[in-house]
């Protein structure tokens, strides 16, 4: 008897391919689990990006072909939306498959996601946020 491979079965086998676009945008195809082997490399790539001279504008991490995604994988997207606050550049969660949608959803963490896709203001990116008025600061320490 000859078995057929099943090419429509998932790969679970981990893999990024990265790609840069015109205006500084980056591309990350996250391919299978993400998880505790394999959160670091997808941080590490990311940061990669994030931390150079010129970062990107937006970071896309196409989870279209991620098969799984537990608290290790979780915790890494948040540490690269992080990075990618503090870098100026926009992280898109593109193509999330329905298991992702749910951690996202169950965890609360969606409307994170969500708003930092949109921008949370009408600002592009790496725009300096605008001073805040006399009224809007913050009430002065005191010494003590």
């Amino acid at each position: 008897m000859t078995t057929v491979p099943d090419d429509t079965a998932p790969d679970e086998t981990f893999g990024l391919e990265v790609t840069t676009g015109e205006e500084r945008d980056v591309r990350v195809q996250v391919r299978g689990d993400l998880d505790h082997e394999t959160a670091e490399e997808l941080l590490e790539a990311a940061r990669a990006h994030l931390r150079s001279d010129r970062p990107p504008r937006h970071l896309h991490l196409d989870c279209a072909r991620l098969t799984l995604c537990d608290s290790m994988g979780l915790a890494a997207l948040l540490l690269i939306h992080r990075h990618a606050l503090a870098a100026g550049t926009r992280l898109h969660l593109d193509n999330r498959p329905g298991m992702l949608e749910h951690l996202l959803e169950l965890t609360g963490t969606l409307d994170h996601f969500a708003q930092a896709e949109k921008g949370g203001d009408d600002r592009p990116a790496h725009e300096d946020p605008p001073p805040h008025s006399a009224a809007g600061s913050p009430p002065p320490a005191h010494p003590g």
